[in-house]
């Protein structure tokens, strides 16, 4: 049987930078010594989710990739022989920047990266001021560990793109994410919402017949224009599995490392119970490029 040890990290951040970045650090050697290959962090963990206002000078946050971010985790990466998903922000050029998960390989070096390409504007979520919708396309990235769909936070929403890597060939689907309620929505609305997210990604999962890996943030992190108290951001990082079963979730405030063996041939023994793939009607779908029919 082929398997393969997935570490899960969830952890809150705070504005110093290099504190989170240690913090992720030590996560991650805890992962690799209880046998984790792949390692998945969180969306934008080096420092607080800065998209909850328009201001130019957080693009001074930006990095270029390769930089010094990628040379951090590339060489932590080969020092623990693991496979390490990270979740940056990219400056490309003056001006043009993006939200970028990059892979390292087990010799530190770029598997490969992708773009976020499905940008949120809402409140407290002001994504499209800062990054430019990704232009990579849904192409999954091969690893050592296998062929990996990565996407990232709002792109969970979207059953085209995780259809997309599938068809691809991508093993899993890894979402690193930063999703949580502004604090002046009820607690009942954001308990609702919690639910469809992990719902929709589980659906994901059965759709394609894949296990969906979901690393999210924890914490409250305040609002800097004072706007809005902030946002609590909802934790329940999980593995799901290709029946869309839960198989290691965290709490909402829980942070730390969970490492779970999946049993990567259950795919097979899933499509063939449910043959989604065969059973598509291709001749169909033109209409899903228009943007509303109605």
């Amino acid at each position: 049987m082929r398997t393969l040890k997935v570490g899960l990290i969830q952890q809150s951040c705070t504005s110093d930078i290099q504190a989170n970045i240690a913090k992720l650090d030590s996560n991650i050697r805890k992962a690799a010594a209880e046998g984790a290959e792949l390692v998945v962090l969180q969306e934008l963990h080096n420092s607080l989710y800065f998209c909850q206002v328009e201001d130019a000078s957080l693009c001074d946050l930006a990095e270029p990739i390769p930089g010094p971010s990628t040379e951090h985790y590339g060489a932590l990466a080969k020092e623990l022989g693991i496979v390490l998903v990270l979740s940056l922000f990219e400056r490309r050029a003056a001006g043009v920047y993006h939200n970028t998960a990059v892979v390292m390989e087990k010799d530190g070096s770029i598997a490969g990266k992708y773009r976020k390409m499905h940008i949120p504007d809402d409140p407290c979520y002001y994504e499209k001021f800062y990054f430019t919708p990704g232009d990579l396309g849904f192409e999954p990235i091969e690893t050592s560990v296998g062929c990996l769909g990565v996407l990232v936070c709002w792109d969970q929403w979207y059953p085209e793109a995780a259809r997309i890597m599938a068809m691809r060939g991508a093993e899993l689907l890894i979402y690193p994410t930063a999703i949580g309620g502004v604090g002046t929505d009820p607690v009942s609305e954001q308990e609702l919402q919690r639910g469809a997210w992990q719902t929709v990604q589980r659906g994901h999962a059965v759709a394609n017949g894949l296990h969906v890996i979901t690393a999210n943030r924890t914490g409250h992190e305040d609002d800097p224009s004072g706007n809005t108290i902030g946002l609590d951001f909802w934790g329940h990082s999980f593995i799901a599995g290709p029946s869309g079963e839960f198989l290691t979730e965290f709490g909402k405030e829980e942070e730390g490392v969970k490492v779970l063996e999946l049993n990567m041939e259950r795919t097979e023994v899933v499509r063939r119970g449910w043959p989604f793939f065969r059973d598509r009607r291709i001749d169909a779908y033109d209409p899903i490029l228009k943007r509303f029919l109605k």
